[in-house]
């Protein structure tokens, strides 16, 4: 992967978030990907949030990577996805004044971390895809995902078909709402993606690259 430098973030109610940052060279794109829950201990250095970092990155996409508030070296307190929805905006300002127009901006969450992303992409103008990764349904319903009605982006839904918390039927249903996203099931995989991160990687990865322009995937250097 491509080596990260450590950036900050400046939201605009002040917090400040540690990120970390991959930027090929020449990026093809970029990707700003949201980490899991932070009251259970998800933070940017979670294993699924790194693979699809390091996956943006090998396609030659500037990748972002950032604590929440409250979380490591950002400041602030939790709200439960509430100001949360700040930090994904300050992420996405961000990247896109890494990227020169109009190379495609993606976003991407896992857990609560899409739930969160899903809220700030339905008031998005600028982005080229989002990836949901593991919706809680079981936790959240789909309400929170029901502002991405009408986007006029592509969705990516993927998850595992023994995922606890994100059943088959619960991630269909939220499908059919969304008026038919890109749907992918890991096989195996629970919600956590535990042996099973590699072939979750390389259906990101298919679905990142169908997004890219011709020629555009990969511009920016395989990351190794």
């Amino acid at each position: 992967m491509i080596p990260e430098q450590a950036v900050t973030l400046a939201t605009s109610d002040g917090a400040v978030l540690e990120a970390r940052l991959a930027l090929p060279p020449d990026p093809s794109g970029g990707a700003v990907v949201c980490h899991p829950h932070p009251l259970y201990g998800g933070d940017m250095d979670n294993p699924v949030v790194v693979r699809v970092a390091e996956v943006c990155a090998d396609l030659g996409l500037a990748a972002l990577r950032f604590n929440f508030r409250g979380v490591g070296a950002s400041t602030g307190t939790h709200d439960q996805g509430r100001a949360e929805q700040r930090d994904v905006e300050a992420a996405l300002d961000r990247m896109a004044a890494t990227l020169s127009a109009p190379d495609p901006l993606l976003l991407a969450g896992y857990s609560f971390g899409a739930t969160v992303a899903a809220q700030v992409a339905g008031r998005q103008e600028r982005l080229a895809g989002l990836v949901l990764i593991a919706p809680p349904l079981a936790l959240t319903g789909r309400e929170p995902f029901l502002a991405l009605r009408g986007a006029d982006f592509p969705v990516l839904l993927i998850a595992g078909d023994r995922d606890e918390y994100c059943t088959p039927p619960a991630l269909a249903a939220l499908a059919a709402a969304l008026a038919a996203p890109a749907v992918e099931m890991v096989p195996g995989a629970n919600h956590f993606f535990f042996g099973t991160l590699f072939p979750f990687g390389e259906r990101v990865r298919a679905w990142i690259a169908g997004r890219l322009e011709p020629g555009q995937a990969g511009r920016g250097g395989r990351a190794g």
